[in-house]
C-alpha cells in the first residue's frame, strides 16, 4: 500500500508531465519511478550512465567521448552544470566553446542516450570553490549555502536560467528530448550537521527541493547524499565506491550517483587506480542488491583547463583513472571489463526491474540471488566478499567455483556468464611517444614587467589592513599584490616575517626578490621568514600572494581564507624587536602585467627577444616558440618536465596551470596491488597508486582542435619560478603493448587504435611468473599459439583467435592460462 507522501510525489509527477506534454506536436517521453526503477514511458528501466563534464574536454571531443560511453555498454550521460564557468560576473554569461551545454546536450541526444542534469549549483567536483561564482562574496549579508535571501536569489536566478535554456532547446524527457533526472544541491548531508546553524541548514535545504520542483521541468528531482533531512518530493541517491548496502526511503528507487572510477589528483600526491575488477564488483553487487540507476564518476575525466582546478592543489590533469583516459582514449581493461558487465546486465533487465527477487545465503559475506519472472524465467548472481578466500558454492544443485571479492553473474540461473575478477579483455599500455616536428623548438622570451609592483605608488585602492585575498581579487586572477613602504634612518637587518594562509608567497624588497614559499598541501598556512636589509631612506616591501585552486568541499568550505589575511607582516630584527607593518598603508594589485596585456595572445606589438641566449631558471619570465601540428589523429600532450612552476598555452588558449617541479611524495600504496578488498583513498588504506617519486604532472593535454594542422602554432609559457623551457617537446599517446590472459575456449582479442596496426606477436606463454604488460617474465612459450596469432593478427588493427587445444605446447599441461602480448 502507498502512503499518503508517495502518493503526493505521484499526482505532482502526474501533473508536470500533463503540463509539460500538454502542447501540440511534443514527442513527449513520460518518466516517473516506483519503489523498483526509473519508470519511462510505463516501462520500468535499468540506467548505465557515465559522467563526461562537458567544460573538461571540447566540443570536438563530445560526439566521440559520446560515441565510446554508448559502445561501452551505457545509455546515459551524467554531468554537472558549473555556475562559476557560466556566470564568471554577474548577469555576464558565457555558453560558448566548452561551456556549450545546449550543444553537448544536443550531441547525448543524437547518440540515442538519456541524460542527468546535476544542476547543483554547487557542485564540489574538484572544481575551483566548488562550481561558486568569487563574485558572490561581494553582495552583503551573503551565507553561502544556507537560509538567507541573498544567496537564494543569486542561487534560484541562476538555476532557472539552466532550466529555461534547457526548455528552450526541448532538452527534458516530457519535451522529446535526453534528460531524465535533475539534481539540485549536492552532497548536503554530507557536510549538514557541520554548518553553523543547523534551523538554517534546514530550512535551506527544503527551499531547494520546493524551488526545484517550481521550475516544472517534468522529470524526478534527486539530491545525493540527503538520507538524514530529505525534503518531500526529491529522490535520494547514494555516493561513493560502493552503495550496494545503501537504502533509499520507501517507494524510492536505488539510485548511485557517483561511483568512482579511480580519484582525483593532487600535485604532491600519486596516480590513484581503482582496479577493474572491484570496479565491476561494485557495480554487479548494486544491481545484485535491488540497484536500479548507476552512474560512473568519471565515465571520462578530462582536463581542468585554465584555472578551473579546486583543492587547493589538485592537477590539471583530472584523468580520474576513468575508463577513458584524460585524452579521450580508452583504457584497457577496465573499459573492455565494464562493457562485458553491462551486456550481461542489459540482457538481464526485465528480470532486474520485474522479477521476484529470493536471496539464499550461504555465510554473512556469500549470497545468491535470484530474480525471476512471471513466466518462469530467471536470472542469478552469486557473491562472494571475502577479501582473501576462494570458494566453492553449491547452488540450485550445481557447484561453483567464486573468487574472493567477486560476484558471478548467470543469466539463466545455470551457467556463468561473467565474473567480476575474471578480466577478458586486454590490457593496453599508453606510451607518449616524442614528436620529430617539436624537436629543437627555438624560444623567445619577455621578462615579466615587475617594477611598477615593487613599489606603492600605483595600485587599485589602499587600507590600513591585510585583506583576504579571493574577496578582494574576486579570484580574477591566481596573483593579488600587497605593497607598503616605510622609511629608515640608517641601513639595518631584518628577518621579514610574513604569516600567510597562502597558498604561496613571493617578497621583494626594494626590487629585489628576497625569497619565495609555498604551502604544504593540507592547512595552506605557513609563516615566511627571509633575511632582508632596509636602507636609509624609503624602502618598499611588495608581497606577491598566489593562489593554487580554490577549496571546492567542505562546512563552510568558502570561508577558508587565502592571501595575507590580518598578518601579522614584521621586520624582526636580530634582538628579537620588531616592526609590526600588519597596519600600514597597503597598496593592492590584483594580477600580473603580463596578464593585463594579454601576453599569451602573442600580440604582433609585443617585442620578444632572442638575443643573447634565452636566459633559463629566470623567475618570472615569459617564452615563446612555433611549432607544428605532430602528424596523425593520436591526442597530443606538451612535455614540461624542466620547467618549475607556471601556466602554459598553446594558440592562446589557457591549458592549465604547471607545477612540475612539485615531486610527487612516496606513500604505501604504491607497493601493493590486490583487488579485494575495499578500495579506499584515506586512512593509510591506499592501494594500487603508481608515481610515488615522480613528477606531479609532467604532461599536458593539447586537444587537437586547439591547433592548427597545417600551420604553425605558438605554445607560450609564464614560468612564475625559474626553469628550462629548452626541455620542452611535444608527444603523442598511442598504444603501446597490448597483453590478454585467456583460458581454454576464450576469444583473445587484439586491438590497437586509430588505424594503428600490430606490428609483433611478443609473448605467447602459459605459466607467466611475475611482471606486467611490457615485462613479463618466465613461462612456457606456445610455439603454436605464437604461429597462430602472427598469422591472425600481424599488420591488422584487430585480430581474434579462439583458445583450442591446438594453442597448447609442451610444458603448458595444468597451467590453465595463456598470456599473450603484442606491440601497436
Amino acid at each position: 500500500m502507498r502512503t499518503s507522501t508517495s502518493m503526493a510525489r505521484a499526482a505532482l509527477a502526474v501533473l508536470v508531465l500533463s503540463a509539460v506534454c500538454g502542447f501540440p506536436g511534443a514527442s513527449c517521453t513520460k518518466v516517473s519511478y516506483d519503489d523498483r526503477a526509473i519508470v519511462i514511458d510505463g516501462q520500468r528501466r535499468i540506467i548505465l550512465s557515465g559522467s563526461i563534464h562537458y567544460p573538461r574536454s571540447t566540443p570536438e571531443m563530445w560526439p566521440d567521448l559520446i560515441q565510446k560511453a554508448k559502445d561501452g555498454g551505457l545509455n546515459t550521460i551524467e554531468t554537472y552544470v558549473f555556475w562559476n564557468g557560466h556566470e564568471p560576473r554577474p548577469r555576464e554569461y558565457n555558453f560558448a566553446g566548452n561551456y556549450d551545454i545546449m550543444r553537448f546536450f544536443s550531441e547525448v541526444q543524437k547518440a540515442g542516450m538519456y541524460a542527468i542534469l546535476r544542476i547543483g549549483p554547487y557542485i564540489c567536483g574538484e572544481w575551483n570553490y566548488g562550481g561558486l561564482p568569487a563574485w558572490l562574496r561581494d553582495i552583503p549579508d551573503m551565507q553561502f549555502r544556507l537560509h538567507n535571501q541573498p544567496f537564494e536569489r543569486e542561487m534560484e536566478t541562476f538555476t532557472k536560467l539552466i532550466v529555461n535554456k534547457m526548455k528552450d532547446a526541448n532538452m527534458f524527457a516530457g519535451q522529446g528530448g535526453p534528460i531524465i533526472l535533475a539534481q539540485i544541491e549536492n552532497e548536503y548531508g554530507n557536510i549538514q550537521s557541520g554548518l553553523p546553524d543547523q534551523q538554517s541548514a534546514t530550512k535551506y535545504i527544503h527551499w531547494c527541493a520546493e524551488m526545484a520542483n517550481n521550475q516544472n521541468v517534468g522529470v524526478p528531482w534527486i539530491m545525493c547524499q540527503q538520507s538524514n533531512d530529505l525534503p518531500p518530493n526529491v529522490l535520494e541517491t547514494c555516493n561513493g565506491f560502493y552503495c550496494h548496502n545503501f537504502k533509499p526511503k520507501e517507494n524510492m528507487p536505488k539510485i548511485w550517483t557517483e561511483n568512482w572510477t579511480g580519484w582525483f589528483k593532487a600535485w604532491d600526491k600519486p596516480d590513484y587506480h581503482r582496479p577493474a575488477e572491484d570496479l565491476a564488483y561494485s557495480v554487479a553487487m548494486f544491481f545484485q542488491n535491488r540497484g536500479s540507476v548507476q552512474n560512473y564518476y568519471m565515465y571520462h575525466g578530462g582536463t581542468n583547463f585554465g584555472r578551473t582546478t579546486g583543492g587547493p592543489y589538485i592537477t590539471t590533469s583530472y584523468d580520474y583513472d576513468a575508463p577513458l583516459d584524460e585524452y579521450g582514449n580508452i583504457r584497457q581493461p577496465k573499459y573492455g571489463h565494464l562493457k562485458q558487465l553491462h551486456a550481461m546486465l542489459t540482457s538481464m533487465e526485465k528480470h532486474l526491474v520485474y522479477g521476484q527477487q529470493n536471496e539464499t545465503s550461504f555465510d554473512d559475506k556469500v549470497k545468491a540471488t535470484k530474480y525471476t519472472l512471471d513466466d518462469g524465467s530467471s536470472a542469478c548472481f552469486i557473491s562472494n566478499s571475502h577479501d582473501n578466500e576462494d570458494l566453492n558454492v553449491t547452488f540450485e544443485g550445481s557447484t561453483y567455483q567464486v573468487p574472493a571479492w567477486s560476484v558471478s553473474v548467470l543469466p539463466d540461473c545455470k551457467t556463468v556468464a561473467y565474473n567480476t575478477a575474471k578480466v577478458k579483455t586486454q590490457t593496453s599500455v599508453m606510451v607518449k611517444k616524442e614528436s620529430e616536428v617539436t624537436q629543437g623548438l627555438k624560444w623567445f622570451w619577455l621578462p615579466e614587467l615587475l617594477k611598477p609592483f615593487c613599489t606603492d605608488r600605483s595600485g587599485s585602492f589602499r587600507r590600513n589592513e591585510l585583506l583576504e585575498q579571493i574577496v578582494t581579487g574576486a579570484d580574477k586572477s591566481d596573483y593579488l599584490w600587497y605593497k607598503t613602504s616605510l622609511t629608515s634612518g640608517a641601513e639595518e637587518e631584518f628577518t621579514l616575517h610574513v604569516n600567510t594562509t597562502g597558498h604561496e608567497l613571493y617578497a621583494f624588497v626594494n626590487g629585489e626578490l628576497a625569497g619565495h614559499q609555498h604551502s604544504v598541501n593540507g592547512p595552506y598556512i605557513f609563516q615566511f621568514q627571509a633575511p632582508v636589509t632596509m636602507r636609509a631612506g624609503k624602502n618598499y616591501i611588495s608581497l606577491l600572494s598566489a593562489t593554487v585552486g580554490l577549496k571546492n568541499y567542505g562546512a563552510s568550505f568558502e570561508l577558508m581564507p587565502a592571501g595575507i589575511v590580518g598578518g601579522p607582516v614584521k621586520l624582526v630584527r636580530p634582538d628579537s624587536s620588531a616592526i609590526d607593518l600588519s597596519h600600514s598603508t597597503w597598496t593592492y594589485e590584483t594580477g600580473l602585467y603580463g596578464e593585463s596585456i594579454q601576453i599569451h595572445l602573442d600580440k604582433p606589438d609585443l617585442e620578444w627577444s632572442c638575443h643573447p641566449a634565452v636566459p633559463v631558471n629566470r623567475p618570472f619570465s615569459w617564452y615563446k616558440a612555433l611549432f607544428h601540428s605532430p602528424d596523425g589523429e593520436d591526442a597530443v600532450v606538451v612535455d614540461l618536465a624542466g620547467l618549475n612552476k607556471g601556466v602554459v598555452y598553446v594558440n592562446g588558449r589557457n591549458l592549465g596551470r604547471y607545477w612540475t617541479s612539485y615531486i610527487a611524495g612516496n606513500m604505501d600504496g604504491c607497493h601493493r596491488c590486490d583487488y579485494r578488498g575495499a578500495y579506499k583513498t584515506w586512512d593509510n588504506q591506499e592501494k594500487c597508486l603508481t608515481g610515488c617519486h615522480e613528477i606531479g604532472q609532467q604532461f599536458y593535454h593539447v586537444p587537437r582542435s586547439f591547433l592548427s594542422a597545417g600551420g604553425l602554432n605558438t605554445i607560450v609559457l609564464f614560468e612564475e619560478a625559474g626553469g628550462d623551457p629548452t626541455k620542452v617537446n611535444f608527444r603523442t599517446v598511442a598504444v603501446g603493448p597490448v597483453c590478454i590472459n585467456a583460458e581454454k575456449g576464450d576469444a583473445i582479442t587484439l586491438a590497437c587504435a586509430h588505424g594503428g596496426a600490430i606490428s609483433s606477436i611478443d609473448v605467447t606463454s602459459f605459466g607467466v611468473a611475475k611482471g606486467q604488460c611490457g615485462a613479463y617474465e618466465g613461462g612456457y612459450e606456445s610455439k603454436p599459439a605464437m604461429e597462430a596469432l602472427s598469422a591472425a593478427c600481424l599488420g591488422k588493427e584487430s585480430c581474434t583467435v579462439h583458445y583450442t587445444d591446438e594453442l597448447d605446447s609442451a610444458g603448458s599441461e595444468g597451467s590453465g592460462v595463456l598470456t599473450v602480448q603484442a606491440t601497436c
